[in-house]
């Protein structure tokens, strides 16, 4: 039988959730997650059928995953797909990933995108997803789940077009082409335009840890119980310390041109993940 692996990264459990739900379809799947693997020179895949489940983050695909499939070796597999997970941005992620694949002589096969909870709560007005909206999410999820099982099973070619965004306009190209830039290079620029950090504790803080048991890329530490970001540290943008806060303490600074709203919206975790789930990421090993 074919030996499928899904390599996975995720922030606040969508993507997370999307990866455990694949492998429950596809006999023997393996998972593993892209953050345990990024200290490593080379990644070598064994399976035949490889994918990718990723979250968009600013229209494009997350620093990490960029920095994983660029080490990759995908010389074993012979079908390869991708599914990105979203708030209701459009995405332009594949685009990137078939530039890095070509220089490997692989490309994509299939690749799909799926409408979940939006988890950036910088937006003046965000609304944070009900327990009904992510019932509704999760009807159409796991319906065409059923559809991408297949296609997979059957190592069938599926380049679905993105009509499906949910909000119905794209930044202007140039907005695009920053927004895709600071994604990719993952750098909070507030760090180096005044010396502010990007995310901050308010006074509800309690020191409870949880936003450094969450941080993908080892950024937070904590110091006289107060979390700190350090900026010697490359940031994967994925927001874990904003979403899982359990009193709601971690904000977001202003930065240029966008000013963030955090302290007065609420927060966004996949209801199927937990802190233990994203802090897990980090370590070794296949699932």
């Amino acid at each position: 039988m074919d030996k499928t692996e899904i390599y996975y990264f995720s922030g606040t459990g969508n993507s997370l959730y999307i990866a455990k739900e694949l492998q429950k379809r596809i006999s023997e799947a393996k998972l593993t997650p892209i953050v345990s693997l990024l200290d490593l020179d080379v990644i070598k895949t064994n399976g035949s059928t490889v994918g990718f489940v990723f979250p968009v983050h600013a229209i494009t695909i997350p620093v990490a995953v960029k920095r994983f499939l660029k080490k990759v070796d995908l010389s074993s597999a012979d079908y390869i797909f991708a599914v990105a997970t979203r708030g209701g941005t459009i995405f332009r992620g594949f685009d990137e990933i078939e530039k890095i694949l070509k220089k490997k002589k692989k490309s994509l096969d299939s690749h799909f995108v799926l409408n979940m909870g939006m988890n950036d709560p910088k937006p003046k007005g965000y609304k944070c997803p009900t327990e009904a909206d992510i019932l509704k999410f999760e009807s159409l999820v796991q319906e065409k789940l059923d559809l991408i099982q297949n296609i997979i099973l059957n190592k069938e070619i599926s380049k679905e077009k993105d009509t499906g965004y949910l909000i119905e306009f794209e930044y202007h190209p140039l907005i695009n082409s920053i927004l895709e830039k600071l994604a990719i290079l993952g750098l909070n620029i507030s760090e180096y335009i005044g010396g502010v950090n990007y995310f901050y504790p308010d006074s509800n803080c309690n020191g409870c840890g949880i936003c450094k048991k969450v941080c993908l890329s080892g950024k937070v530490k904590m110091e006289h119980k107060k979390p700190v970001w350090q900026k010697n540290v490359f940031c994967y943008m994925c927001y874990a310390c904003v979403n899982f806060c359990p009193q709601k303490s971690v904000q977001i600074n202003d930065i240029p041109f966008v000013k963030s709203y955090t302290e007065e919206n609420e927060r966004y975790s996949c209801p199927y993940a937990t802190p233990k789930d994203i802090k897990r990421q980090k370590f070794k090993g296949e699932f």
